[in-house]
């Protein structure tokens, strides 16, 4: 289990590096939106080459970030009904839903993605769009998200088995209500 907890937290670390550059993505796709449209407004023109970098940045937001979304525990939950769980219940929900639903999903998606993007590098495709840009690199996003996505996901599976055995804490404890007194605190 040494070594598997070894390959958990290299996997966090990757989609915590992933997460921390794709930050930047988000300030370079504002700039450039901002720029856009200043250029457009002021100069009356503009290029379909901008509009498509914004384009495939957020796309790479949305799916380079699947990991780390996973890794922060931020994917939504119905936190009526997960609330009455106990740590150990939610813990196994966690693993089945990861082995049934999350992994499957992912590497189907990954696995049907993949030929797209040959297809797409092989030909050069390019956006259809006048002065548009070549489309392989943002359709590369998919595999990569996806396969980050499957590793955390293995990462996560792997943390949830060593907390049921006892060897590491909760590794997704419950997040504290902003609403809701802190224990042990003056009311």
């Amino acid at each position: 289990m040494r070594l598997l907890l070894a390959f958990s937290s290299a996997v966090d670390r990757l989609n915590d590096w992933v997460g921390r550059m794709v930050y930047w993505a988000i300030l370079l796709a504002v700039v450039i939106s901002s720029g856009n449209a200043s250029v457009r407004y002021i100069f009356h023109n503009s290029s379909n080459a901008w509009l498509e970098v914004q384009w495939y940045l957020f796309s790479a937001v949305f799916l380079l970030c699947a990991g780390y979304t996973l890794l922060r525990n931020e994917h939504i939950r119905i936190d009526v009904i997960v609330s009455r769980f106990s740590e150990r219940t939610l813990t196994w929900i966690d693993i089945i839903g990861t082995v049934l639903f999350l992994l499957p999903m992912a590497i189907g998606i990954m696995y049907l993605s993949l030929p797209a993007v040959l297809d797409s590098f092989v030909r050069n495709e390019m956006s259809s769009d006048a002065g548009g840009l070549i489309r392989w690199p943002v359709k590369l996003l998919i595999p990569v998200g996806f396969l980050l996505l499957i590793l955390q996901g293995l990462s996560e599976l792997i943390k949830r088995i060593a907390f049921l055995q006892g060897l590491i804490p909760n590794p997704a404890p419950r997040k504290q209500d902003a609403h809701s007194p802190v224990e042990g605190a003056a009311e």
